[in-house]
């Protein structure tokens, strides 16, 4: 998911007749997103307090870092980033008594920001692996795998591509582990390897299948199954969700601003708001019980 993954993909959108990518011009999407507020209701735990950063509690506020669009998690709309993520941040930040600024930046150079303290989070799908561990911290917020997707009718087995053409995002898991492994595993037997198409923004990837530039996309599983929600029937699902890991906010090293999210989340996940949240975007199937400090599987 990225490595986004990222898992998310920003996702295609119908307007009218004709397929729109949401990024194309403006990375924003307009068409049936959730509108529902859950965070409003929201209350500030008072004994938190303490372990919140003098600099964030003076600021009264998170400055978070977000690379979009990668929909169904983070996207503009109306000029504000919006999405899964962002309703969880904000649920989050509300806890700590806190408000939240999204600072739009590359994907790439988030993790870099928090750590010269930019930023003082990064959210933006990112997979928490052992890797990126060595560099910040993470809280862990929701499960995701690798999905991919094809056109309808054309039929595209992820274990079995050899010689495809796949799309992709620049930077993701997908991009810099899974299609190597899967691509190695092909010339290995000799058979062709795995063309690989790498987009900077997500939706170029998308694009590209619907355009016929590509076999299929792989990307982050709740992208992908928006994408395909949202695609007015021209995208199917290809294969099963694979390699299931935890999405996490990266934090600068050693912060006690780890401990204060995750204890801000895990309050969210114990009343309930957490699953609000998650099934307003129709993720429940990546709900997790237990926020975890560095979480990461592999």
């Amino acid at each position: 998911m990225s490595l986004r993954s990222r898992l998310l993909v920003p996702a295609v959108v119908v307007a009218a007749t004709s397929l729109l990518l949401s990024g194309c011009a403006s990375n924003s999407e307009r068409v049936g997103q959730p509108t529902t507020s859950v965070t409003a209701s929201v209350s500030k735990n008072n004994s938190l307090s303490a372990l919140i950063p003098a600099n964030v509690k003076a600021a009264g506020k998170l400055i978070v870092g977000v690379n979009v669009p990668y929909s169904p998690n983070e996207f503009v709309q109306g000029g504000k980033v919006v999405g899964f993520d962002v309703d969880l941040m904000d649920a989050t930040a509300r806890v700590l008594g806190l408000t939240t600024e999204y600072r739009q930046a590359a994907f790439e150079k988030i993790i870099p920001s928090v750590q010269a303290a930019t930023y003082d989070v990064g959210m933006s799908s990112f997979t928490d692996d052992r890797e990126r561990e060595k560099t910040v911290d993470f809280v862990t917020y929701f499960n995701a795998g690798i999905l991919w997707a094809a056109h309808k009718g054309k039929t595209v087995d992820p274990a079995n591509a050899c010689g495809l053409t796949v799309s992709v995002q620049s930077n993701t898991t997908e991009q810099q582990h899974e299609l190597p492994r899967l691509s190695k595993a092909c010339t290995k037997a000799g058979k062709k390897a795995i063309r690989v198409l790498a987009y900077t923004g997500q939706d170029s990837a998308t694009n590209a299948v619907v355009l016929g530039k590509s076999d299929a996309m792989s990307a982050d599983s709740p992208v992908t199954a928006y994408a395909i929600k949202v695609s007015g029937g021209k995208l199917v699902a290809a294969g099963k969700i694979t390699e299931a890991a935890p999405y996490g906010w990266p934090i600068k090293k050693g912060s006690s601003l780890v401990q204060a999210m995750q204890k801000a989340l895990q309050t969210l996940i114990d009343n309930g708001t957490y699953g609000q949240i998650c099934a307003k975007w129709g993720l429940q199937t990546g709900e997790i019980k237990t926020a975890a400090i560095n979480g990461a599987i592999s």
